[in-house]
């Protein structure tokens, strides 16, 4: 997999937004198959910081109605990547 493959895109929520000014810890959607090792790679490749520590956790795909008609949302995969001391923090999102 390459490092696009791998990170899907970062989650922009105020929880992951408060985390990131807070505690130095970035939270985006990764690939279901892709390792802490395989996302602490393509974090530090891409955005050219060290990491400190990698958690993961697995989202099952919640049920859907739209009228009679039901279906499930996908599962999905979120990691929280944070940062070592002193590292600049890349700015993907703007308020």
């Amino acid at each position: 997999m390459t490092i696009h493959d791998v990170i899907r895109r970062p989650v922009v929520t105020e929880k992951a937004l408060t985390r990131k000014e807070e505690e130095a810890t970035l939270c985006f959607e990764v690939a279901a198959e892709a390792n802490k090792t395989q996302v602490k790679q393509a974090v530090e490749k891409l955005f050219k910081v060290k990491v400190s520590d990698v958690r993961t956790s697995n989202f099952e795909g919640k049920m859907r109605r739209r009228g009679r008609f039901s279906g499930y949302r996908p599962d999905w995969k979120k990691a929280y990547v944070r940062l070592k001391p002193g590292q600049k923090m890349p700015e993907y999102a703007e308020i």
